[in-house]
């Protein structure tokens, strides 16, 4: 691999078109273009990069440039691009390794003999797909839009929602292979300014070699140590508008190329929780959807724990809820029912993931027999906990955070063994292990992620807690 150092460009243009030759690998890719052409007799060179460039506005610059005479625009690059380039996009570089960097993300570069310096033209076009609702993160009213994979267009979806001068961008390039283009969004008298420069400060130090998982790569990056927590420190969203909103709250966005999702911090509990739709409804309507799912959310937690302790300990059971246990038959014991129907479940998801569309419909429908009729036939589970756990399964799809829908698993799967082992002490100490998790859990800003709950605020956690206007 050819390291590219600080190295600055002569005016020897034979020289300055070998080093790029080299350091860019045009004779190694196929799908790095060189062009030669003479500008008013003096040789130049344009690279760019197959695919990732707008060929129509290239060819209308060439068009351009074989029409100059005027010897005077040609007294250094910075001159030639004010004068000759009918470009928006454009900047002049001396440096190797921002050339190269740039050449290799799209731009076209200008390499003119007796300039130092080389022209860059944004002319980066990546392709992308249409940008549509997403999957995970729909609502019933609404925009129907969503993030893409491209950092650009994601950008401007949000800019188009905050026409205010005081929305910022900001841009990073992090790593040392893939160079990716990091963007950090937030409102300048609104955000922050303690973690703004943490974030800043933690993007510019970030020493991997490439961002390989893109977005879940970067946060591990920026903050390596900390996460023996599930609890999510971080919101994803892939909604333009969602992200709008958390920027016009205060809180930071940072979007990574290649991603089609948004990065929402700080967030607390509270936060992770919202979802868009509770705001495209009147706040009455709002308010129901929101403690819904946090009725929910709890219910997902303490449900099969609270069966499996009734079932351990049925003379504690009021009389009017005797039928919540079970009186049947089975071979395998209430705990190992229900590991196995947790594991089962996430395995019936993996592989509906690699199912082909086609076959999706069949793959569901034995999945289902299979985990219902057939195994309380057999005796491996008794209805009660198949009943249980199908609660449990579309509970999880209650809210669009995947990260909190593990959490809230493994913190089912470790009441569960606990209540297994030590009975009702253990269930309270899987409580007290849960409220200890979360209370020692800090948001990334280093604020306590119960706010406002802990440290109380009544105000504040009257928004949380109601959709008010």
């Amino acid at each position: 691999m050819i390291l590219v150092t600080n190295e600055k460009l002569s005016k020897d243009y034979d020289s300055n078109i070998q080093l790029l030759d080299k350091l860019i690998g045009a004779d190694r890719c196929f799908d790095i273009l060189k062009r030669d052409i003479i500008i008013n007799k003096r040789k130049a060179r344009i690279y760019s990069i197959d695919g990732l460039t707008k060929d129509t506005i290239l060819l209308k610059v060439m068009t351009f440039f074989y029409g100059l005479k005027d010897e005077s625009f040609f007294e250094s690059a910075r001159v030639f691009a004010l004068n000759c380039v009918p470009y928006i996009e454009v900047d002049v570089k001396n440096s190797l390794t921002d050339i190269v960097r740039d050449v290799l993300s799209g731009f076209a570069a200008v390499v003119v003999d007796g300039f130092d310096e080389v022209v860059l033209l944004d002319t980066r076009s990546y392709p992308q797909r249409e940008t549509s609702e997403p999957d995970d993160d729909k609502v019933l009213r609404g925009s129907k839009d969503g993030f893409v994979e491209t950092i650009v267009s994601n950008t401007a979806l949000i800019r188009r929602r905050i026409r205010d001068s005081k929305f910022t961008t900001k841009a990073f390039s992090v790593s040392r292979t893939s160079k990716s283009d990091v963007v950090v969004c937030y409102m300048e008298d609104k955000v922050d300014k303690k973690l703004l420069k943490n974030i800043s400060d933690r993007l510019n130090a970030v020493n991997v070699d490439s961002l390989a998982m893109n977005q879940q790569s970067l946060i591990e990056a920026i903050y390596p140590k900390k996460w023996w927590n599930p609890f999510p420190k971080i919101k994803y969203t892939e909604r333009p508008d969602s992200a709008a909103a958390n920027c016009m709250k205060g809180n930071i966005i940072i979007l990574v190329d290649n991603s089609p999702s948004a990065l929402v911090l700080p967030t607390s509990i509270f936060d992770i929780t919202e979802e868009a739709d509770e705001y495209y409804f009147p706040p009455v309507t709002g308010t129901y959807l929101r403690l819904a799912r946090f009725l929910i959310v709890l219910l997902s937690v303490f449900i099969t724990p609270l069966w499996l302790l009734a079932q351990q300990n049925p003379e504690f059971v009021p009389e009017g809820l005797k039928f919540v246990i079970s009186t049947e038959q089975y071979n395998l014991p209430i705990l190992a029912q229900l590991i196995i129907l947790e594991l089962a479940i996430d395995g019936l998801r993996l592989a509906a993931l690699n199912t082909p569309q086609s076959l999706s419909g069949t793959f569901g429908i034995i999945g289902a027999i299979a985990l219902s009729e057939f195994t309380v036939e057999v005796g491996w589970f008794s209805t009660e906990a198949i009943l249980y756990m199908a609660f449990v399964t579309l509970a999880g799809f209650s809210q669009p955070n995947y990260e909190l829908g593990y959490c809230i698993k493994f913190m089912r799967i470790m009441l569960l063994i606990l209540t297994a082992i030590f009975n009702l002490w253990g269930f309270i100490a899987g409580i007290i292990l849960i409220a200890v998790l979360l209370l020692t859990n800090r948001t990334v800003s280093g604020k306590s992620y119960l706010y406002p709950l802990i440290p109380f605020k009544a105000k504040p956690l009257l928004h949380k807690l109601l959709r008010t206007k």
